[in-house]
């Protein structure tokens, strides 16, 4: 289970920010499989034909919005 339901990074959330959200088809055809808290940085990972690869990493002195997932 993933505790990182969606990633939006930006200081104007409704207007000028980029939304990442766990499931969402991303680069050709790729989809967001995890985002994962590290100690300085959220990491996007995505899958394709049962691969994981890293996609895109966050610093955490971005302004960053995190949802998280409910269902425990």
């Amino acid at each position: 289970m993933h505790l990182i339901r969606k990633i939006s990074i930006g200081r104007d959330y409704k207007n000028d920010a980029m939304h990442y959200s766990v499931g969402q088809e991303v680069y050709g055809g790729h989809i967001i499989d995890s985002i994962i808290e590290e100690d300085d940085k959220y990491s996007i990972y995505i899958i394709k034909n049962n691969e994981v690869l890293p996609w895109k990493d966050f610093n955490k002195n971005m302004a960053i919005a995190i949802e998280y997932n409910l269902e425990y």
